[in-house]
């Protein structure tokens, strides 16, 4: 009964499902004959049996064909302090992702790492404006965060020291500083477990005050250096917002931006120019972000600062009289960087790849990840431009030239919608390979050509790997993310088979050897395309995905519940109710006949681990291979080094099954 009780114990909104059905998910199959040998086979009399596998301390990951992939690391999301002398950065050396900060001004920086964080891993840092770094932590991926802040005293860094514990009823989404440091802006559920509100608290004492009650999803993006002002978004769907000016102190709001049709505001983040003036990129008014101004008191229209292009500009840091942003063309950034004399120009040698900047005056910081680089960092001195790699990846045992890059390929779906995909090829395949299609999240994600172990692992087993950006994803324009809202989501899910229609004609992959595979939104589309075209692919891997979108959309967690409403419909209404019970993977399952790997992480409070075990069971219940990983101690996705070579190698071990690999 010891998985039961993790089970029990990693309840977060599970306890809105009946504890029978809560109970029956987390019980053993006794239509698996066989146990796998790394499988914990738990059994309750009462209930109906459920194998699932989990991990165990086993030599077997190390030695792996896949470990080293896995083991190939690099810088994760890097800031510059205040004053250009430290970066910070979020490393995994240690198998947990940890916060390490090191001197941005050392002839080798990576010899100066001190590690600052320990336990379970951090989920988000931030330097304020007097140098102090806060960040978050939360209990194995459960996603209620404590907030710590960590100062440098005399030139030494400190012990982390508390600012908020967890609550039970606590989702938080961390805002930013005032100018003294002294106060953070965050939003939290923390009043009624369902709507974000905004607090501000006090970062010594960790005193909180309650400043604006909201409803659904609303969320700090910047505080004015004066500590009067704060920017706040409000969702609309998963791919737009609301904007508004809180006044911290009144928590009176004005609208600054509430447009129809509706657009983003906040992806590429926000930053004051002045106590009256911010700065974001928005697709109000056109099909991709531009980098505009805004007026904080709402008085004055947008002014453009960089014109729109046919590109987003996602990414973008304030740099004294400079401005750095990124712009994404299908996936692949370019970095520019606005001067002061109003010259517009690319920073160049930078690797190809996706990028992602931070600066503290005429000096910044790039994060590069790209299909060979885990995660470097280029340092760029923006009054000469030019750029040097300051921290490099660690490839573990592998050789990064022959990591391999992916083409973009274009194509028109069956309705003419043009859709787009990344494919990789592996150099030197004896015949023409297998294809695994990797299905991003969100659904409002996008496929792009960062560093992925899987990916490169499975090339060097000579299988193709392809990345679509079905309708619905981002970086396509403001229309392409709307084009699977509501009752349109299964187009999305067409767009699978005309792509895997396309790859044929192409004639470069073995597409009748094809297994699609895909987490969260993606872990939803194999469950969805197996059910609904079962001749199309010949196995899945979904990993903690949706099976039925009823349950789903009832016990969703309070942040995607804010965005549910535009991107899906309300399920409380007896329409929409209807249209999910119609076209979830559940009510389809017998039309599934291939073998699937499942996953998923128990203390996910995202979407519900009875989501992966109804699936499993009725697979099962029809006689088809359901095989199912559990991981007791890992939210939505794997964060443990651990836990990651041990999935990796029971994943490439059934696909190289499945595939005849």
């Amino acid at each position: 009964m010891a998985a039961l009780s993790v089970m029990q114990g990693g309840m977060t909104l599970r306890h809105l499902l009946p504890l029978a059905v809560l109970l029956a998910a987390c019980t053993p199959d006794a239509t698996q004959t066989e146990t796998p040998p790394d499988a914990t086979e738990v059994v309750n009399t009462e209930l109906a049996p459920l194998t699932y596998m989990q991990p165990i301390a086993s030599d077997a990951d190390m030695d792996s064909a896949v470990a080293p992939y896995v083991m190939a690391r690099g810088a994760g999301p890097s800031r510059l302090s205040p004053d250009g002398t430290t970066i910070a950065t979020r490393l995994s050396l240690t198998g947990d992702r940890q916060l390490f900060v090191m001197d941005a001004n050392a002839d080798d920086p990576k010899e100066t790492l001190q590690q600052l964080s320990f336990g379970s891993g951090i989920t988000f840092f931030e330097f304020s404006p007097t140098g102090d770094l806060v960040f978050g932590s939360d209990n194995n991926g459960d996603e209620r965060e404590n907030y710590w802040r960590v100062s440098k005293v005399d030139g030494v860094w400190g012990e982390p020291s508390l600012i908020l514990a967890a609550t039970e009823q606590g989702f938080r989404q961390f805002g930013g500083f005032t100018g003294d440091g002294q106060t953070i802006v965050y939003s939290s559920t923390e009043r009624n477990g369902a709507d974000f509100d905004i607090y501000k608290a006090d970062v010594t004492s960790g005193e909180s005050t309650l400043i604006y009650e909201g409803v659904l999803g609303n969320y700090v993006q910047a505080v004015g250096p004066d500590g009067r002002t704060a920017i706040i978004s409000e969702t609309v769907g998963e791919d737009s917002d609301k904007l508004f000016a809180l006044d911290l102190d009144s928590g009176e709001r004005t609208v600054l931006s509430d447009p129809t049709p509706r657009a983003n505001h906040t992806d590429a983040g926000v930053e004051y120019l002045s106590a009256d003036k911010v700065l974001l990129a928005t697709n109000r008014g056109g099909e991709f972000a531009a980098l505009t101004v805004f007026d904080v008191s709402g008085a004055e229209a947008a002014t453009p600062f960089v014109p729109a292009a046919d590109r987003d500009v996602d990414g973008f840091s304030v740099c004294g009289d400079s401005t750095l942003y990124t712009v994404n063309q299908d996936g692949f950034s370019e970095t520019r960087v606005v001067r002061p004399n109003d010259e517009n120009v690319v920073i160049g040698g930078l690797p190809a790849g996706v990028h992602s900047v931070d600066c503290a005056g005429s000096q910044a910081l790039v994060r590069i990840s790209a299909p060979n680089i885990p995660g470097d960092l280029y340092h760029v001195d923006l009054e000469t431009l030019k750029s040097r790699r300051i921290f490099a990846s660690d490839y573990d045992t592998l050789d990064p030239a022959f990591l391999i890059q992916p083409e973009s390929v274009r194509l028109n779906a069956r309705d003419g919608v043009e859709v787009q995909g990344l494919l990789y090829l592996p150099r030197g395949a004896l015949e023409t390979p297998p294809v695994v299609f990797m299905v991003h999240g969100g659904p409002t994600g996008q496929s792009r050509p960062n560093y992925n172990g899987t990916i490169q692992y499975l090339l060097s087993r000579d299988i193709a790997v392809f990345q679509p950006n079905v309708r619905g994803s981002t970086g396509f324009g403001r229309t392409y993310v709307t084009l699977d809202d509501q009752r349109k989501r299964l187009d999305s899910v067409r767009d699978l088979v005309d792509m895997l229609d396309h790859l044929e004609t192409d004639g470069r992959v073995d597409t009748s050897r094809a297994a699609v595979m895909g987490g969260s939104y993606g872990g939803y589309m194999v469950n969805a395309v197996l059910a609904d075209y079962p001749d199309t692919f010949d196995a899945g891997v979904a990993m903690y995905g949706v099976g039925d979108w009823v349950t789903a959309l009832e016990v969703a967690s309070p942040g995607l519940k804010a965005a549910d409403l535009i991107e899906y419909g309300d399920i409380n209404d007896p329409e929409w109710h209807e249209f999910y019970t119609e076209i979830s993977p559940i009510g389809k399952a017998d039309q599934i006949r291939v073998p699937v790997l499942y996953s998923h992480g128990a203390m996910d409070p995202r979407i519900d681990v009875h989501e992966t075990e109804v699936m499993v069971r009725a697979l099962r219940d029809n006689g088809i291979r359901a095989d199912y990983v559990l991981m007791p101690d890992e939210g939505h996705g794997w964060r443990k080094l651990s836990n990651r070579l041990y999935y990796e190698r029971v994943q490439a071990d059934f696909l190289a099954e499945v595939l005849g690999k």
